[in-house]
């Protein structure tokens, strides 16, 4: 019998070899297949394993981009000067955000600017950046910054997956922003989802009725959201190296749902 071969991701030219080097020994191939199990691609798993296992924003969003689920373009500056010119490539404002596996909250230390409208507060947000992060993580592992269109508010939700010992990769839904950690309003399924269960894990919430547009406010697209619950299912589940997941915030809009941030943690 012929050992297989494990194919190399087709990421876009924005990520380094390193990355794609990372990425690849995760065992995922592609995004219909789930992991390859053969000798060689489970050493490399184990030994990324061991140095890291947190995805940085920008791989994250390849790897949910390539698998269907909306979220905001992203690009990796590696310099001052690559980020402002990805900044006047995507029109401006922007945002600019950390790129680094090892900082997981990156408004909390500086990590994050919004709203750059020109290239001269693109270049000072990249050197503040660098700077907070260099103050409060100096052992961190910096792949660049990160640029992005400051898109229009939405509403925000979350949508995210954890496992659980005893059943396994769970789908969360609520509120997103710093709404998930105040309120906890939020529902719980088991993977698999059927798009009735996504129905049913948005009505369940008690903040339902601020996605139907409360006291004036523009609705939130259900069908959208219940298509992404339902994406996001799907990924975990053809792809069972992840261990944890996080789209937050998702921006949901009377005709579309899109998530500005994402995290992904393998096992």
């Amino acid at each position: 019998m012929q050992a297989k071969v494990t194919p190399r991701l087709d990421l876009s030219p924005q990520l380094n070899e390193q990355t794609a080097d990372r990425l690849e020994k995760t065992c995922m191939t592609g995004y219909n297949k789930g992991p390859i199990q053969n000798r060689h691609c489970e050493e490399g798993r184990q030994a990324m394993i061991k140095s890291q296992n947190a995805l940085t924003e920008v791989e994250s969003k390849e790897l949910l981009s390539k698998a269907g689920i909306p979220v905001v373009e992203t690009k990796l500056a590696r310099s001052k000067k690559e980020a402002i010119s990805i900044s006047k490539e995507m029109s401006f404002p922007v945002v600019l955000k950390i790129n680094s596996p090892d900082v997981i909250h990156k408004s909390d230390s500086g990590g994050v600017k919004l709203g750059l409208a020109n290239a001269t507060q693109v270049g000072k947000a990249y050197s503040e950046i660098m700077s907070s992060i260099k103050r409060a993580y100096p052992e961190a592992q910096i792949e660049g910054i990160s640029v992005q269109p400051m898109v229009p508010p939405g509403v925000e939700v979350i949508v995210g997956m954890s496992k659980d010992p005893q059943f396994g990769p769970v789908i969360m839904f609520g509120l997103g922003g710093i709404l998930v950690e105040v309120l906890k309003d939020v529902s719980f399924r088991i993977v698999p989802l059927t798009e009735r269960d996504a129905k049913e894990m948005i009505r369940e919430i008690k903040g339902y009725p601020i996605l139907e547009g409360y006291r004036g406010q523009k609705p939130a697209s259900m069908p959208a959201l219940e298509k992404l619950i339902v994406k996001v299912s799907q990924f975990v589940e053809k792809n069972i190296d992840i261990s944890e997941l996080d789209l937050n915030p998702v921006f949901a809009y009377p005709d579309k749902a899109v998530a500005v941030d994402a995290r992904i943690i393998l096992e």
